[in-house]
């Protein structure tokens, strides 16, 4: 497998956790958290991390139900995914975000860690891989 950079987002209607990680080392970390409430403002600085990481793939949480359904904030992940895709051309792979936030609050004691929760969401898509 050829090295890959990637980045993940946590997504959410007023902020958005952001990871980064390579496929190689197959560890996430936190990276941001973006806090700008409109459209534009969310993709100017989502447009300066693909800019600065240059990831080769991105995953994006998807809101599912404990029965594995999808939960209504789905459709908002998928159409960010697509907007992704399309806007900058790079490949959006979509993993299970389940309990991602409550894992990070967990492992940092604080319910705004966006970031990390995004860390969760990549690192699962790590695992997957082997």
């Amino acid at each position: 497998m050829l090295e890959e950079t990637l980045l993940a987002f946590d997504y959410g209607a007023k902020k958005l956790g952001v990871a980064l990680g390579n496929s190689l080392l197959r560890q996430a970390r936190p990276l941001d958290i973006i806090l700008e409430q409109t459209r534009v403002g969310r993709f100017e600085r989502i447009e300066k991390l693909i800019r600065t990481w240059k990831p080769d793939r991105v995953v994006v949480g998807l809101a599912l139900e404990p029965d594995g359904s999808e939960h209504y904030p789905a459709g908002h992940c998928r159409r960010f995914a697509r907007q992704i895709e399309g806007r900058f051309g790079i490949p959006v792979v979509m993993v299970d975000e389940r309990g991602s936030s409550v894992e990070a609050q967990k492992i940092t004691g604080n319910d705004h860690d966006d970031a990390q929760a995004a860390a969760i969401i990549l690192q699962r898509y790590f695992d997957a891989l082997t």
